[in-house]
């Protein structure tokens, strides 16, 4: 069986509950771990193994960006998904190697997430205020230097999301944003 079958017959039995629990924002979720756990019983019924490589991304812009990227292998062929996350430099509250630490779980997880097709757009994780409302978040306006701001993040691999966290973000900038 070629390897995009056997991707294809991971992606289409793939199961994951979100079984860890986030007392913070309240929420459910699936780490990186618990994908590679779901995926275990594939590895060997279909000949294959799955890696995550991770490597830093040092644009010229002011936080570092970690680059991981989850491939699967059958021996000869391969095909691999990437996922960008920057790193919070400012986050208060962890010492440094969580803050990488933090980051990297979030990388290894969309990589993973983006090759076995993992759709988390009900994933609170992905929408989570964690307590704040949109009421008490300044609005993103468009072409502002905080907007141009927030585009720079995201060509360097930040998500809207992350910015949603910080910004009351209208349909319109978001896909301003992400043009």
């Amino acid at each position: 069986m070629e390897l995009n079958k056997k991707l294809a017959t991971i992606q289409t039995k793939f199961k994951s509950k979100k079984s860890r629990y986030n007392s913070f924002g309240k929420y459910y979720f699936r780490s990186a771990e618990d994908i590679l756990e779901a995926t275990k019983p594939f590895l060997l019924e279909l000949g294959v193994t799955v890696v995550i490589t991770e490597r830093w991304l040092n644009p010229a812009i002011s936080f570092p960006i970690i680059e991981s990227k989850a491939t699967i292998s059958d021996g000869k062929d391969t095909i691999s998904a990437t996922a960008m996350v920057g790193v919070d430099l400012d986050q208060k509250g962890m010492q440094m190697p969580q803050k990488f630490g933090s980051a990297s779980s979030y990388g290894k997880k969309y990589a993973l997430g983006n090759l076995f097709l993992i759709d988390d757009t009900q994933d609170s994780d992905a929408s989570n205020t964690h307590g704040t409302t949109s009421a008490k978040k300044p609005k993103l306006v468009k072409y502002s230097d905080e907007f141009n701001k927030a585009k720079e993040y995201i060509k360097a691999g930040g998500t809207v999301a992350k910015i949603k966290l910080k910004y009351d973000v209208s349909a319109a900038v978001e896909k301003l944003l992400t043009e």
